[in-house]
């Protein structure tokens, strides 16, 4: 469980220049990728996450991360469901602007700043929550990110990965990876005018922990109470646990 392999990179620091590189190249466009490519899908894995979070979102003085945040909708998401501001970070500056644009017509509050999610500008222990949508598959190394994200919640924080995965049926499964396949790089390219990018996306999922080795790696970081669930028939699972 290494960590993200695109084609022609061979270390972590050429893993995460491809991937900063290519979600620069497709952030004009990345929002109506996704919501296309999943049919607005996505939309539901976003506010089905924040829904199993509500406990701690209730809470006023919850300290709050979005980390791999893209766009923003996350992190916009927490924000509107607890009616106060949360924070966001990703190491890509052009995703950056677009979710502080999208903050700003919005009118929320939450402050965005870059950063690698390997190694996070912040206190030991500083958070109650940390969450990464369709970001965690992305990093350089994926024990290290566990690592990180224990190392910053409080005792009894929780940590939320929503991710892509290899739908359990296998039946299910091989019409997902004919889609992804076939069909996700012409549409994806076609929208970005980066074909590349949309080819590595069912790459990398092909290569990423099943579910369960996930939560495996996550109690191996020292997270308790480590449970998941798959969503839309196992192309996406919500992975929770408590620091």
């Amino acid at each position: 469980m290494k960590g993200t392999t695109p084609a022609g990179a061979s270390t972590e620091r050429e893993a995460a220049a491809w991937v900063r590189g290519m979600f620069g190249r497709v952030a004009r466009r990345y929002d109506l990728a996704n919501h296309l490519l999943s049919f607005n899908i996505d939309r539901y894995w976003r506010a089905h996450t924040v829904r199993r979070l509500r406990h701690i979102l209730a809470n006023p003085e919850a300290r709050i991360l979005d980390t791999c945040c893209g766009t923003g909708d996350v992190a916009l998401a927490l924000e509107h469901a607890r009616r106060a501001p949360v924070f966001g970070s990703d190491f890509c500056h052009p995703m950056l602007l677009f979710a502080r644009r999208k903050a700003e017509r919005a009118g929320r509050r939450s402050q965005f700043f870059e950063a690698d999610a390997l190694a996070l500008p912040l206190r030991d222990a500083s958070l109650d929550l940390l969450t990464v949508a369709f970001g965690f598959r992305n990093l350089a190394n994926y024990a290290a990110g566990l690592a990180e994200m224990r190392r910053l919640l409080r005792p009894g924080g929780t940590a939320a990965i929503l991710e892509f995965t290899t739908p359990p049926n296998p039946a299910f499964a091989a019409l997902y990876h004919f889609y992804s396949r076939r069909i996700l790089p012409l549409i994806g390219g076609a929208l970005t005018g980066d074909r590349a990018a949309y080819t590595y996306l069912p790459a990398s999922v092909k290569k990423f922990p099943e579910a369960g080795e996930l939560a495996r790696q996550m109690r191996l970081a020292g997270f308790e109470q480590v449970e998941y669930e798959y969503l839309t028939g196992g192309i996406v699972a919500l992975h929770l646990g408590t620091a």
